[in-house]
């Protein structure tokens, strides 16, 4: 999955916070939507798009659907974050060298 797809399905309040509720452990999408104003059904669309998108994975357990993040989903996401580090550490070195040098 690409990183843009990744920030778009981000992108919606509900959903973020809905995935950033996982970080605590797997939930079923009724643990879930105690949490949220939204009904069941809303929460399950949020969820199912987080699925489509490979940010999460769910597991049948008995008539439950438990969801969990899938961090290999947000290896783009963190390439595309990494690649801005990368850059701002090696501009802070040319320019640490530059005055090292004496060059302006």
């Amino acid at each position: 999955m690409a990183y843009e797809k990744c920030l778009a399905v981000l992108s919606d309040p509900t959903r973020r916070a809905v995935f950033e509720h996982l970080r605590s452990g797997p939930a079923a999408a009724g643990d879930l939507a105690r949490h949220f104003p939204v009904s069941r059904p809303a929460i399950s669309q949020h969820l199912n798009t987080l699925l489509d998108a490979g940010l999460v994975e769910v597991e049948r357990r008995g008539t439950q659907r438990i969801y969990s993040i899938r961090l290999a989903g947000l290896e783009a996401l963190r390439s595309w974050l990494d690649g801005f580090w990368e850059t701002a550490l090696a501009n802070y070195k040319e320019a640490l060298e530059r005055d090292e040098h004496g060059d302006q």
